[in-house]
């Protein structure tokens, strides 16, 4: 007989599946299509890995990851907000964390507690590894935009102030990372990507 513990666990592993149909505005880099959540959770989990070498200071990478992989599923209901959306963001936190209520709920309470605090940390954004989480999933799309000749930057006229504003976490961790990406956008602008 089917424990009621391992019915939740089944039940929600079966409603994450929406995560690849969630859409964002971001495109492949390849202009192909438009990439989903899991996609999206996919790269920037792999990215935590390769670059966290490169943080300033010391990181548990695992809990990144951890982070990283859970920090979107709450977009199976809230949906993907754009993040230069200046109306669509104005709701996002409370349609979030409604989201996040309904979506750990469906988990026993120990499973649950252990995946929402994850994400609740990710978005406070205190800790180290909560702020080269936000970083990699600022990252991500900074690179679709530029490898795609500007993406949505160019859709959306977005403007370079627009976007030094959202990748301020990549400065906080890493001098490296923070002076590869501060070359990107100023070519980025000199090419006509983003708006000066």
């Amino acid at each position: 007989m089917v424990s009621e513990r391992l019915k939740k666990d089944m039940d929600f592993i079966i409603e994450l599946d929406k995560m690849k149909s969630i859409m964002r505005q971001t495109t492949l880099i390849d202009g192909s299509k438009r990439e989903d959540d899991a996609e999206h959770s996919w790269h920037i989990a792999v990215m935590a890995m390769v670059l966290h070498e490169y943080s300033n200071a010391p990181i548990d990478v695992c809990k990144v990851i951890k982070m990283l992989l859970v920090h979107d599923l709450i977009e199976i209901y809230a949906g993907d907000t754009f993040c230069y959306d200046v109306e669509g963001n104005k709701s996002k936190k409370e349609r979030e964390l409604e989201a996040a209520e309904k979506l750990y709920g469906m988990l026993d309470e120990d499973k649950g507690r252990e995946l929402r605090s994850l994400w609740d940390e990710f978005e406070e954004m205190r800790t180290n590894e909560a702020v080269f989480a936000a970083a990699m999933d600022r990252l991500q799309p900074l690179f679709s935009n530029y490898y795609s000749g500007g993406g949505t930057w160019v859709k959306h006229n977005v403007t370079k102030e627009q976007v030094y504003n959202r990748i301020a976490p990549i400065e906080k961790v890493s001098d490296k990372l923070w002076e590869f990406v501060t070359n990107l956008i100023e070519d980025a602008v000199r090419k006509g990507y983003i708006a000066g």
